[in-house]
Parts: structure tokens; C-alpha cells; sequence
């Protein structure tokens, strides 16, 4: 028996999947706001949500990520009444499992559900994949866990892969994590930084070359492609190479030969590609940059890496790895963390991500010098500048005081002044102050909603509630 979850703000579609979903055997419930739906997502375990796109409280299509980082990373089918190409193509590119048009037949359905279940029990009942080494990969957030789902997939295959991400997101690390928990492990991991690859010698890094075959080719010289036999090789910023040299490389993983410079035979390598990138391979592609039979062939497993600002619980554990680095190089005791240095760690958007991170973090340790406790003091300026920015722009949109004072009289027909009810006047005053006592904590609790139901006393389902009927949007 599955547990399933409908989102949905038509009760009479709650109520026929309801039944439907019942009659299979499985466990349904229901809401009809997406806030709900987060909350009932959050706290019990589901298989399968149905989720409808447009909601009172918010776009559905924007919460497939959320609710597929639940604990059970529950699959999600898409239902919709204004069904279109691009967002079905947008809620395949979310990660849901299927997109599907009101209204809604039994076939349409029972379909993508079966298939979905199906494909849940087969992966639960696989053995246990053995421990991930992560080298150094730091952090245990949602994104970054589903990240290392990935790269143990990917490891466990020889198809290409594609790494994307921002610049300082730890793009190698991945690459190497791939290499080491493959069976390639025990071989060689080749970089080749495709963007300080000098164009009049990429060919020849590549390749390798005989001896005499240009000026200055004064001995053999072995290319990075026959260096990676059995192993990896890892295209840094593939974005960067020429078309002749992605020309050249696509025929080298569709033959696994070539013929070094000045050869007259042909090499063999079996060697497994990694690429990364910061830039849209797509785009570059469409716009003619970037060969499509290429960026196929890259692309056979994909993993986009999350910026550090959609990390928020990984900064304090990068950052106590950093130190003990810098501790254990300089010789010297782990310094401790004030409270005003964590929140400005936290309050900041890391453009630069980890790597920007780190350098923040040595510079601060150099800044304290024999210190023991690390201040926001010792960061570098511009760091609590953009934090300190950013906390003032999200306390001037905080949301606004209520008006207090509930109207206790009114003007009757003949146009003389009269007090109201007495139950009018306390169920007026009661809601006013219930809902500035929830604007009030929300404001405190900078929208945390776990931390705001923890004060209130109140389960989030409740919480959505109570805001729902105050008009008062997460």
C-alpha cells in the first residue's frame, strides 16, 4: 500500500482521486492549498503526489523541488486544467514524474501512478549501495545529499557525464568523487583545463605528438588521451574548447582511437569523460558555439550543482572543516565562532560559493591572529556589507503592523451612532490580535515556518491554516 498526496484547490478533484486512488488499494489524503500540501508533505511520509499548478497560495509548478526534498522524495504528477507544451516540458525539467492534462480520465490516472509506484519498490529493493567515498566534498543538505545520490549513480556506469554549476561549486571534487568510487579508481585522473588550452597546441596536448613533427617537438611526448587509458578524463570548462577541437574530440569517445601528431597509426585509449561547465551548453549550442552531437554525446548523465546561497545548512559545516584545516596547517588550536560571526556567514549570498567561502574564512583567520574566537569583525569588509544589505532590504519588506483597534460602534439606518454587539466586538479584537501576534512571528522568525510552528505551539498544517485564514501568505 502507497501513501499518495493531492494538492489541489477543487475539492470535487480531491474527493474522485480520492476514491479512485483508494479503490487501488493505496492510503490518499488531501489538500487544497499548496501551503497545506507543504506542510502534510513535510510531516508524514508519501509516495506520490498529484499536484495541481495553479493554487490560491502559489504556483504548484514552483513547489515540485520542495516537496521532492521531503524525507520519502516523494514522485510528483503534475495536473493541470490549462495544459501547454512549455510547461510540460518545465515540469519535466523540475523533476516531476509525469504531466497530465484535465480533465482527468481513469487511464490518465492509473497509468503514470502504477508505473511510478512500480518504479519506487524496484529502486527500494535494491541492495544497498556501498558507503560513498566523498573525498572532500563538505555539506549534508538536501540538495547536496541528492547530488551524492547522483554521483553514486554515475559512478556505478561508464556513461559520460556533464557537471554544471556555478563557478566555486566544487565541480572537480565531483568529478573526482566519480573517478574514486568507480572501477576506474585504481587508474589515472586526467585534468584538462580546456580554457588555458593554447589554441596552436590543443591538438597536440591532446593527441601527443612524434618526435620532429614541428619546431621544437624535440622528443615524443604522450597527449592527455592516451595518459587517461583506463582511467578518467576530466574536461574542466568544456565551454571553452574551439569547434576544430570539439570536432576532434567527439570522433576520439565515438572511435576510443586516435593518431597522435606525425603518426602513421592509430592509438587506442578506453578512457571514461567527465566534463564541467559554468556556462548553458544548450545555448552556446543553439547559437552555434557548441556542437549538439557533442553536448549529446557529454551528456549522458547529468548533475547540476546547487549554489552555496541554496546550501544554507552546509556554510557553518564548511566552515568548521576549513578551520581545522587551517588549525591543524598552522599548528595551532581551532578557534571558536561568536554568534554575530555565524549569522553574517549566514546572511550573505556567496556569489563566489565555496571557494569564496573558504578565502573569507583563511582571511579571517589571519585577520584574528592569535585570537581565539572568530568575530564578524575579522571578515572581510565587503562580506558584512552584503550581509548586513541584505538583512536591512528583508527587515524594510517585513510585513506591516496591523491596525490594533477594532471598531466597537457603528452608524445604524437613521443614522445615529450605536455600540456593536458585544460577540461581534470580542470576535473582531480576537482575530486582529491573532493575526498580528503571526505577522509578528513570522517577522521574527524570518519566515522560518518549522521554527515559527516550534513557538506557536501549533503543527505547520496548523500553522498554514490559521495564516490562510488571515490572509497572510508564507
Amino acid at each position: 500500500m502507497a501513501r499518495i498526496l493531492v494538492i489541489d484547490d477543487d475539492k470535487m478533484i480531491c474527493e474522485t482521486l480520492k476514491t479512485l486512488v483508494n479503490s487501488q488499494g493505496h492510503q490518499t489524503e488531501s489538500a487544497l492549498t499548496l501551503g497545506d500540501g507543504l506542510a502534510q508533505n513535510a510531516a508524514a511520509p508519501f509516495d506520490l503526489v498529484f499536484l495541481d499548478i495553479n493554487l490560491p497560495d502559489g504556483s504548484g509548478m514552483n513547489a515540485v523541488s520542495e516537496l521532492r526534498q521531503a524525507p520519502s522524495r516523494p514522485e510528483v504528477i503534475i495536473i493541470t486544467g490549462e495544459g501547454s507544451p512549455d510547461n510540460a516540458a518545465l515540469a519535466m525539467k523540475s523533476d516531476a514524474w509525469d504531466y497530465v492534462c484535465k480533465p482527468l480520465s481513469m487511464q490518465a490516472v492509473l497509468l503514470p501512478l502504477t508505473r511510478a509506484l512500480q518504479y519506487r519498490e524496484e529502486k527500494e529493493s535494491q541492495k544497498p549501495a556501498q558507503a560513498l567515498r566523498r573525498s572532500e566534498i563538505i555539506g549534508n543538505s538536501p540538495k547536496m545529499l541528492a547530488c551524492l545520490d547522483l554521483v553514486a549513480k554515475a559512478a556505478g556506469t561508464g556513461a559520460g557525464v556533464l557537471i554544471t554549476g556555478e563557478t566555486g561549486t566544487g565541480k572537480e571534487l565531483f568529478a573526482r568523487a566519480i573517478h574514486t568510487n568507480s572501477d576506474r579508481a585504481e587508474e589515472n585522473f586526467v585534468v584538462v583545463d580546456c580554457a588555458a588550452l593554447p589554441i596552436t597546441l590543443v591538438e597536440s596536448i591532446l593527441f601527443g605528438h612524434e618526435k620532429g613533427t614541428f619546431t621544437g617537438a624535440e622528443k615524443a611526448r604522450e597527449g592527455l588521451f592516451h595518459q587517461a587509458h583506463r582511467g578518467t578524463l576530466f574536461l574542466d570548462e568544456v565551454g571553452e574548447l574551439p569547434l576544430d577541437a570539439q570536432k576532434s574530440l567527439l570522433r576520439v569517445l565515438q572511435e576510443q582511437r586516435f593518431r597522435p601528431i606525425g603518426s602513421s597509426h592509430e592509438v587506442e585509449s578506453s578512457f571514461r569523460v567527465v566534463a564541467a561547465t559554468n556556462r548553458n551548453l544548450e545555448a552556446m549550442a543553439a547559437a552555434g558555439r557548441f556542437r549538439q552531437d557533442l553536448l549529446y554525446r557529454l551528456r549522458g548523465f547529468a548533475i547540476p550543482l546547487p549554489p552555496l546561497r541554496e546550501r544554507d545548512d552546509d556554510v557553518i559545516e564548511l566552515t568548521l572543516a576549513q578551520l581545522a584545516k587551517l588549525s591543524k596547517h598552522y599548528r595551532v588550536p581551532i578557534k571558536g565562532l561568536c554568534p554575530g560571526f555565524v549569522e553574517t556567514l549566514r546572511g550573505y549570498d556567496w556569489p563566489g560559493n565555496v571557494r569564496e567561502l573558504f578565502n573569507a574564512v583563511g582571511s579571517s583567520f589571519v585577520q584574528a591572529k592569535n585570537e581565539p574566537t572568530l568575530f564578524s569583525m575579522h571578515l572581510p569588509a565587503d562580506i558584512r556589507a552584503g550581509a548586513k544589505f541584505k538583512q536591512v532590504s528583508g527587515e524594510s519588506e517585513s510585513l506591516p503592523a496591523v491596525n490594533s483597534a477594532p471598531a466597537r460602534v457603528r452608524v445604524n439606518e437613521s443614522g445615529a451612532v450605536q455600540p456593536l454587539p458585544l460577540q461581534q466586538v470580542r470576535t473582531e479584537t480576537l482575530n486582529r490580535a491573532e493575526q498580528q501576534y503571526l505577522i509578528d512571528l513570522l517577522n521574527f522568525v524570518d519566515r522560518d515556518m518549522t521554527k515559527a510552528a516550534a513557538i506557536s505551539g501549533l503543527s505547520r498544517s496548523q500553522l498554514y491554516r490559521v495564516m490562510q485564514k488571515h490572509g497572510i501568505k508564507r
